[in-house]
């Protein structure tokens, strides 16, 4: 994925943030904190890692289809998309 390199330190903060979301998450649990304190911070996780998908997976599309491939390699990098989507809205 040469196009992550490009933005990897900032994508590497962003997995950061998104440990230390988790991480709260985790010590709610355990000092079994308020359903609506750990629904807020299940909510704002999911919305962290969504967030990081679209920004890896637009940076994958841009990579792949500003400068298509020809014949099979953009057969390929297309099913490679569509296999990401699929996964993504399970």
């Amino acid at each position: 994925m040469s196009h992550t390199i490009r933005d990897k330190q900032k994508l590497i903060k962003r997995v950061g943030r998104i440990g230390g979301q988790i991480e709260a998450l985790k010590r709610a649990l355990e000092q079994e904190q308020d359903c609506g304190r750990v629904l807020h911070l299940i909510a704002a996780a999911r919305g962290a890692m969504n967030s990081l998908m679209a920004e890896v997976l637009e940076g994958h599309l841009r990579a792949h289809f500003d400068r298509p491939a020809s014949g099979a390699r953009h057969a390929e990098s297309v099913e490679e998309i569509v296999d990401v989507v699929r996964a993504y809205v399970k």
